[in-house]
């Protein structure tokens, strides 16, 4: 008989319900015992990214979660662990990239025409899984109980069927409605997978659990379905948010000596990269949406954009630009990455629409000399780098290395020597430029690298593998002694 690994799958009932957080703790919960286990999500909606290996040898992107996920569970990530990627442009259009690379056609097809063709890619990959592998670690996507679209939803019905998965539903207890969700997600399944549903976890609980009593036990008399965790609160646990770091207050540790301002636009991507500078001692994030979040910052960070036209518009609507020139002409540090990068140059032209609107063309912010044109090929690759002679603002940079990437489909060059290269790919082209206290790089990824937190404000955060061991525990602790051993084990 062919080898099929055990599965478990973690739904939620609202997106942010702490899906992700739940399936990474269970990954490493299950490696430190020894176990071959793998993540996997067969369609995962968000802009934070990560580079990994593609299926013919070259790269690929696929969500941030399940790159954390299978780095918790001791595995080199790659695109099988999420084969379907949606990266959303508007309201009402997404770039799909299946297995790692964007699929253009796909892209412009409608929803219910493209679910078919991805959801036969995606069981491919769990199918490739299952045979690879002792246990899978499965993360659903929102809702499973979105019954409009039921008859398509193979990210969450499907899946559980195919892989013929254990499931946990969990709800953030925080928000309140708790138990209102949790049964009214029971009584939208599908009832062929109501008997796959093991168990409820309750998450991000403040207090005493004893309090909940008796609604833990009412739940159950009415859906046959046990309470089997009450996680307690614990924002603090230094796992990227893949989508919940954005937030009206500023964050930080310590008191205050540094504030950094990062501009929330619209369509900002792989903003999980800048978490570890929340966890630094002494620094204060802002996620600045208005000129006024600019007031008296020490530094303003320009993220990456997955609409740069749209986001550049969006700046000059709100005054945002006119702040950022200010601060960079009173001598005020500025980073862009990527996209980030991009606007901070003279100009930006995409003719054939690869950004954004055909035709677009528009003064960038021109706080560096370069022009960036918008090609079709995505340029995605790791890129292992090292600083040149940083100076000025940045100067604690020089020659210093860190491991980082790049995804982008901008094309840039400098129009005079007054942007000096001060950062080059594995090839040797340029990818960063600096003037003065502007500076702008293609690589993502750089504040998770040890070696420039420590160069730029001497201090460091823990490890990834410390924060997966610290989750691991933080989950098992939870639950009632024995649950997990039973629900991934037996």
């Amino acid at each position: 008989m062919e080898k099929k690994a055990r599965a478990l799958i973690v739904w939620g009932t609202t997106s942010g319900a702490g899906k992700s957080w739940l399936a990474t703790a269970l990954c490493r919960w299950a490696a430190r015992r020894g176990v071959d286990v793998a993540p996997f999500k067969a369609q995962n909606m968000s802009n934070n990214a990560r580079v990994v290996p593609a299926l013919d040898g070259g790269w690929g992107e696929i969500g941030a979660a399940q790159y954390f996920q299978a780095l918790a569970s001791g595995l080199a990530p790659t695109v099988e662990h999420n084969p379907v990627l949606l990266k959303p442009e508007r309201d009402t259009a997404s770039q799909v990239l299946l297995h790692g690379r964007v699929e253009p056609g796909l892209s412009r097809a409608g929803w219910r025409e493209r679910s078919e063709l991805l959801a036969a890619a995606a069981r491919d990959s769990l199918e490739r899984l299952q045979r690879r592998h002792e246990l899978l670690i499965i993360e659903g996507a929102g809702s499973p109980a979105e019954i409009n679209l039921a008859p398509h939803d193979y990210v969450n019905l499907q899946t559980a069927r195919w892989a013929e998965a254990r499931a946990l539903l969990v709800t953030d207890i925080d928000r309140g409605g708790a138990f209102a969700h949790l049964f009214g997600t029971w009584a939208l399944l599908p009832e062929d997978l109501k008997p796959q549903l093991a168990g409820f976890v309750l998450n991000r609980f403040r207090g005493d659990a004893s309090l909940l009593a008796p609604a833990p036990q009412q739940l159950e008399q009415r859906t046959g379905v046990p309470t089997l965790a009450v996680v307690p609160m614990w924002r603090d646990h230094g796992l990227p948010e893949e989508d919940g770091m954005l937030c009206e207050a500023p964050i930080g540790r310590g008191a205050a000596r540094r504030r950094i301002a990062i501009v929330a636009y619209p369509h900002i991507s792989n903003l999980d990269e800048f978490q570890p500078l929340s966890r630094i001692d002494g620094l204060r994030l802002t996620w600045a949406r208005d000129a006024a979040a600019l007031e008296g910052v020490d530094c303003i960070i320009l993220p990456g954009s997955k609409q740069v036209s749209g986001d550049l518009a969006w700046l000059r609507e709100r005054g945002l630009d006119t702040a950022i020139t200010r601060h960079a002409a009173a001598g005020g540090p500025v980073l862009g990455v990527c996209g980030g990068l991009q606007m901070l140059g003279q100009t930006l032209a995409d003719p054939e629409g690869h950004d954004g609107d055909v035709g677009f063309s528009a003064p960038g912010l021109g706080l560096l000399p370069l022009a960036t044109g918008f090609v079709a090929d995505k340029h995605v690759q790791p890129a292992r780098v090292r600083f040149g002679a940083a100076d000025g603002a940045w100067h604690a940079l020089a020659d210093v290395e860190a491991a980082g990437y790049e995804i982008h489909c901008g094309r840039t060059v400098a129009l005079s020597d007054a942007a000096r290269p001060v950062l080059h790919d594995p090839a040797g082209l340029p990818i960063g430029w600096q003037r003065g206290n502007v500076l702008g790089v293609y690589a993502h990824g750089l504040f998770e690298s040890p070696n420039v937190l420590r160069a730029l404000y001497g201090d460091t955060v823990p490890t990834l593998q410390s924060v997966f061991e610290g989750l691991a525990d933080h989950v098992e602790a939870a639950f009632t002694p024995g649950t997990l051993e039973r629900l991934l084990l037996d």
